[in-house]
């Protein structure tokens, strides 16, 4: 009898593989379903944040919700589970193929109300049922395997959902319109509910057979629960704060967010293994590396951009696999393994709430990322550098409080020298030669926690933080859910920024309505704003999509209708309200204000109610993917007169957006031409900028009226064997001049 059963346990180990490639499977298919939705849903949904943020928190919602159910599972048999969650999985495969539901939302919908019914209608079942396959799974496999370890099954966990993370924007967008991508997960489904099964059939058949290691062993306390809670919180924060600061203060590419997130996920296949080696490495040069580069990274110097991105990329892989290793060390015994991971869960919740929704609320810049710096500080393991250093750190009660106080004392002169510099003691590199002294005592300090806090602090204050702090108390910069603007004054004119990216300059004086930058009276733009009245009289009808400064208002003349769309209140009010530009109140004080999704707006105005349409929408230096498909371009069609022009505006650091253009062009029946204006020295002098304009009209007389006489204007040719985008259909990878060197110089 007993051979028998340890026979049969045998051969349930043998198929452990089973239950790595489950997990892996489930969590693919998890990190494949958010962005295919968030593509479906953006034509209808549209881009505002309030639509983003809410979905963000449906996602959360029931990610928390697949934990907490892995986690009263764990009360019955495992056979008794695995019924049930088949039974789970088998009626959420009722929603198969993913798809939105096909519900119209009102005009005047709340996305807070709305937007979680839509995802969780569509797809809430099957995300809730995948959800729980990691810890589900994890603690089957402990069960059939007679109790072994498994918690580093959490790495395939990671591993998959990684492949998905990358595998979307790389591979299955780019190759495979959304009805196929519904296809491939459908698909994707079905042999995770078969791996499931399987792993299933390894269970033991009686109760009385599962292993009594330890299936009573005492619960977590609460505090140790909260620890894990905080160990989830920091990296999960820091995730999305790295994100948002190194898009938004250091280089605003195209799918930078992949590699955080990546990252992030990675970490816990580094961290989640046994051993010693990798936790004794983190605690010795983990506070150094983060001494050194939290510091140096929040300076944010433009000059060295890519080097700061690859310096926030590797400060938060260390941190992560630090933390998740100290959460690996704490972790609980396998029978308790579904409360450790719905306590990681809150944790990671709780981070991207904070940095997701609550930071853009509460900052006018990014401090969320050098407050989980400082966090990441506390909370990592540390260990002394040298031996010499740990005598030096010998001591209890009132000596070691002196030590510390002295620490202190050193960091905060040093500080002050470095800020203030009274007497040009530290010459001109003060701040430099400042921050050297409290690095030192920060690394003499490392495994002494409160010494070393002080000197991080002091580090983060002094090389970035301080200026940060000045520039919020003078009003200059402001925050919304779309990123971080700057307005700089200068002697001769006035800037706003988009994190690294110039949304607009005023010249100061007579010249204060001037247009600047893109919109100069030689670009694209400029000249059909000029030749407005004699394409359509006194009256012209004009709409412009993102407002930025409002410079190209100072091309209305008395009589017309200007129109301008925008996203973001926050635009508004510092075009328009903050008295900091004044092209609007100067130039077209009438001018109307459309606050919303520009495609949204546009599709519920009234048939050919314009005359020019300007397409000029920036998300820091990327054009939203919705408003270039050719449906958008049908929207614009339809609100512009059959004679209409439309100016789509490309600059684009990064996507070669040409043959985007092109082939809407193309599908709609669009006349197009495009100009790249090069200003002379003389104009540079007056702010302007090299641009790239696209003209299209369905008339080919009103283009013609316009190019003609200027040879720059060049007719627009689609690229052979570029797919237009559509709805179902979209991926910057073709456009991106990174993988395509053929589009360099395009």
């Amino acid at each position: 009898m007993n051979d028998g059963l340890e026979r049969e346990g045998a051969q349930r180990t043998r198929f452990h593989w089973l239950f790595v490639v489950a997990i892996l499977a489930g969590s693919f298919l998890l990190f494949l379903v958010q962005p295919m939705v968030a593509r479906m849903a953006l034509p209808k949904l549209g881009g505002a944040p309030a639509v983003w943020n809410s979905a963000m928190l449906v996602y959360q919602a029931l990610l928390l919700g697949g934990y907490a159910y892995a986690h009263w599972l764990g009360r019955v048999p495992v056979r008794m589970q695995a019924g049930i969650h088949l039974a789970v999985l088998a009626v959420a495969a009722l929603w198969l193929p993913i798809g939105l539901t096909a519900m119209e939302l009102p005009a005047d919908a709340e996305p807070a109300l709305w937007v979680p019914w839509l995802f969780g209608a569509s797809i809430g079942p099957l995300f809730f049922a995948i959800s729980a396959q990691a810890p589900l799974l994890q603690r089957w496999y402990s069960v059939a395997s007679g109790g072994r370890d498994p918690y580093a099954l959490y790495a395939a966990s990671n591993i998959g959902s990684f492949g998905g993370l990358i595998a979307y924007p790389l591979i299955v967008e780019p190759g495979l319109a959304l009805k196929g991508q519904s296809l491939l997960w459908t698909i994707g489904y079905a042999l995770v509910f078969a791996l499931v099964a399987g792993c299933a059939t390894l269970l033991p058949r009686k109760a009385s057979e599962e292993p009594h290691v330890p299936h009573h062993s005492p619960p977590a306390g609460r505090l140790r629960v909260l620890h894990w809670i905080v160990l989830a919180f920091v990296p999960s924060g820091l995730m999305l704060a790295t994100t948002t600061f190194l898009t938004t203060d250091i280089v605003a590419m195209p799918m930078l967010w992949v590699l955080p997130l990546g990252l992030y996920l990675l970490s816990f296949s580094l961290a989640f293994r046994e051993g010693d080696t990798i936790p004794d490495l983190l605690a010795k040069f983990t506070p150094v590396i983060v001494l050194l580069f939290g510091a140096t990274l929040i300076a944010g110097h433009q000059k060295l951009a890519y080097l700061n991105a690859l310096i926030g990329l590797i400060l938060l892989f260390v941190v992560a696999v630090a933390l998740h290793s100290r959460m690996y060390q704490l972790r609980p015994a396998p029978d308790r393994l579904t409360g450790f991971y719905l306590a990681m869960s809150v944790g990671g919740a709780l981070g991207g709430v904070f940095s997701g929704l609550v930071a853009p609320v509460l900052f006018d810049w990014t401090y969320e990322y050098p407050l989980l710096i400082l966090a990441a500080g506390v909370l990592m393991p540390q260990a002394f550098l040298l031996p010499a250093l740990a005598r030096l750190w010998q001591g209890e009660g009132q000596l070691l409080r002196i030590k510390i106080l002295a620490a202190a004392l050193v960091v905060a002169i040093f500080v002050w020298l470095g800020i203030f510099n009274p007497g040009g003691v530290l010459g001109e590199m003060h701040e430099q030669l400042a921050f050297l002294a409290v690095a030192t005592v920060g690394l003499i300090a490392t495994g002494r926690r409160v010494a070393y806090v002080v000197a991080l602090a002091g580090g983060l204050f002094l090389f970035g933080g301080y200026r940060a702090i000045e520039t919020s108390l003078s009003g200059d910069r402001t925050r919304s859910y779309f990123g971080v603007y700057t307005v700089s004054d200068l002697p001769d004119e006035q800037r706003l920024a988009h994190g690294t990216t110039l949304h607009g300059i005023q010249l100061k004086g007579l010249r204060a309505t001037m247009p600047t930058t893109y919109y100069v009276p030689g670009s694209g733009v400029g000249q059909a704003m000029l030749a407005a009245p004699g394409l359509y009289g006194p009256a012209a009808r004009i709409g412009v999509v993102g407002l930025g400064t409002g410079t190209l208002a100072c091309y209305a003349i008395p009589g017309q209708q200007w129109r301008f769309y925008e996203i973001d209140p926050e635009v508004v009010t510092i075009a328009r309200d903050s008295g900091k530009f004044t092209f609007l109140r100067q130039c077209a004080p009438q001018a109307q204000m459309s606050l919303g999704d520009a495609r949204i707006r546009l599709a519920e105005a009234a048939p050919a109610s314009l005359d020019m349409l300007a397409l000029d929408a920036f998300s820091s230096d990327a054009v939203p993917m919705h408003l270039m498909t050719t449906e958008a371009f049908g929207t614009y069609g339809r609100v512009l007169a059959p004679n209409g022009l439309l100016l789509v505006h490309i600059s684009n650091r990064f996507l070669a957006l040409a043959p985007v253009v092109a082939g809407a062009a193309v599908q709609g029946g669009w006349h197009a031409a495009r100009l790249v204006y090069q200003p002379s020295a003389l104009e540079q002098h007056d702010q302007a900028s090299t641009s790239d304009w696209i003209a299209l009209s369905r008339d080919q007389a009103t283009l013609t009226r316009l190019t003609q006489g200027d040879p720059r204007w060049q007719p627009l040719a689609p690229k052979p064997g570029f797919r237009a985008w559509t709805d179902d259909y979209a991926s910057v990878v073709p456009v991106m001049r990174a993988f395509n060197p053929s589009l360099a110089d395009d």
